[in-house]
């Protein structure tokens, strides 16, 4: 049920084989279908915008919430992840991702051109970065 409300909402859909759909990208301008939808046997949806749009930035263009792609059976059950990743490698990926902001603002900064590739790429670090602490489950507020 989840891809069908989901489906609905995008443009230009095209099945492209079974649980496989392409459609237009709903996160940024798109020209020709850059999003790939499929829906696993479980009833859980896969989104990937070919793009590199976020999968969050998809779902809110669609006003849609991340529970959205897994079936009732998925959301609020089961036991506490565990800790998927070594926190050392969390925290190297962190390093990188700030290591782009700093590079952005030092860019900005000396007056150098700002391009919306490059706007682009500090809005996923940032990203990267609030995913990363609401993970961890940092309470910033």
């Amino acid at each position: 049920m989840s891809v069908d409300l989901l489906l609905s909402r995008l443009e230009k859909v095209k099945s492209t084989g079974q649980g496989r759909w392409q459609a237009l990208c709903p996160a940024h301008k798109d020209r020709s279908p850059s999003l790939s939808v499929r829906e696993l046997s479980d009833g859980r949806v896969l989104v990937h915008c070919f793009a590199d749009c976020d999968v969050h930035a998809i779902l809110s263009a669609a006003s849609l919430e991340m529970s959205t792609l897994f079936p009732p059976s998925f959301v609020g059950q089961g036991s506490p992840e565990r800790r998927p990743f070594p926190a050392a490698d969390v925290l190297r990926c962190v390093a990188f991702e700030a290591l782009v902001v700093a590079a952005a603002g030092a860019s900005i900064l000396s007056g150098h051109p700002f391009t919306a590739i490059d706007r682009a790429r500090l809005i996923l670090a940032v990203c990267r970065i609030e995913e990363a602490l609401t993970a961890a489950g940092v309470n910033r507020g």
